[in-house]
């Protein structure tokens, strides 16, 4: 691997022209929608929303028309996400059906699967959420305790999930577990789609700093499911997952978390900045180019079919980093203190992103696993 994979990637005539209609639907839907909400974005959770979303065909595009999408290219989505996470739009409920879920049931599920699920990923009613990090785990996959065994036809799970984002308000959850025998590491994982409602599962959110409830600890106690919630093939979980994380870690969701607080200290500001302040602001967007840039060059990649972990893990790993500096760089830059109550739209947003940016490094990969991936793909481990 090099940094030769991230070669500069227009997006298409055809995909850009998609811009102006959305920028237009949300100037005018989130015409009232305050500031300290639209800091919330990807994590912001509103179900109708959603559906207007889903409506417009704006969710589940990349997915075939036969299931309610619109056989959209890569970038046709990139450009509507992108403008969705710049506007500070809700869309939590729809998202990691939209991201990841629907694309691998197109991938890997059967017709059965592919007629229950990706009608409703598109049309925004159906929320799904990933089962991936598991106590003393993290987000060293290979490592996972939690089991299916056989009985007869059936499938029998036992295990637990945790920091899993928005169990508690989805449908369904695809889940890393083992089959094998006595399989250790990357040996004998494979992938299910667990109905939530079933007997047997309990569902514990976690609140964060702010008090909000995104993640959640999920436990799975001889929970029953039929032969047919195996998505892709027995054993080969690990292949699947990979490929999975290639679309979570590469996209503008990576460097747009702290984008609604670049815009209200530009907004505190004003118009006449001082040397510092305009050097600081220039450096932020100068990174944040290089960032979309580095983006898309995975969004090429993925729309020629590869699978670019590596170079997706770099996006993943150098977007949470500016993430995070932001709120302490806005600190320096502005003198309105951060409050969680009260104060203008900027106090606001800088108060609830310091307490959000630390969990910006754990979410999707921790810095540690992502770095290792990056190193092993320079060929230095």
């Amino acid at each position: 691997m090099s940094i030769d994979q991230f070669k500069y990637s227009r997006i298409p005539p055809e995909a850009e022209a998609l811009r102006s209609e959305v920028r237009t639907f949300l100037a005018d839907t989130l015409k009232d929608y305050p500031a300290i909400r639209r800091a919330d974005s990807w994590m912001g959770f509103d179900a109708e929303f959603s559906r207007r979303l889903g409506a417009r065909g704006w969710v589940g595009m990349a997915l075939p028309k036969r299931y309610g999408g619109s056989d959209a290219s890569p970038f046709a989505r990139y450009v509507v996400i992108e403008e969705l996470l710049a506007a500070g739009a809700p869309v939590s409920a729809h998202w990691f059906a939209d991201r990841q879920s629907g694309p691998q049931i197109l991938h890997y599920g059967t017709d059965a699967q592919k007629d229950r699920h990706l009608p409703a990923i598109c049309r925004g009613e159906q929320y799904f959420c990933i089962g991936m990090s598991e106590p003393n785990s993290g987000s060293d996959l290979a490592s996972i305790k939690t089991r299916a065994r056989r009985e007869g036809d059936k499938w029998v799970v036992n295990g637990q999930k945790v920091w899993t984002t928005n169990a508690h308000r989805s449908h369904y959850m695809i889940a890393l577990v083992r089959t094998g025998e006595n399989s250790k590491r990357q040996e004998g994982l494979s992938q299910f789609i667990i109905d939530l409602s079933l007997p047997g599962i309990t569902i514990r959110p976690i609140k964060d700093l702010t008090g909000s409830e995104h993640f959640n600890e999920v436990f799975l106690d001889e929970v029953v499911l039929d032969a047919d919630a195996l998505i892709g093939t027995e054993g080969q979980g690990w292949s699947q997952v990979t490929a999975e994380l290639a679309f979570e870690r590469s996209g503008p969701e990576r460097f747009l978390s702290s984008i609604a607080l670049i815009h209200t200290l530009i907004d505190a500001v004003g118009r006449n900045p001082d040397a510092l302040q305009a050097k600081e602001i220039g450096r932020l967007a100068a990174r944040l180019v290089t960032l979309r840039n580095m983006s898309l060059s995975v969004t090429a990649q993925l729309a020629a079919g590869e699978n670019p972990a590596w170079a997706a893990s770099c996006v993943k790993d150098l977007g949470a980093v500016f993430e995070q500096e932001i709120p302490e760089l806005v600190q320096l830059l502005c003198d309105i203190p951060p409050t969680a109550e009260g104060g203008c739209d900027h106090a606001q947003v800088l108060a609830y992103l310091t307490q959000m940016a630390p969990s910006f490094s754990l979410r999707g990969g921790t810095r540690e696993i992502l770095r290792g991936i990056i190193a092993r793909g320079l060929g230095l481990r």
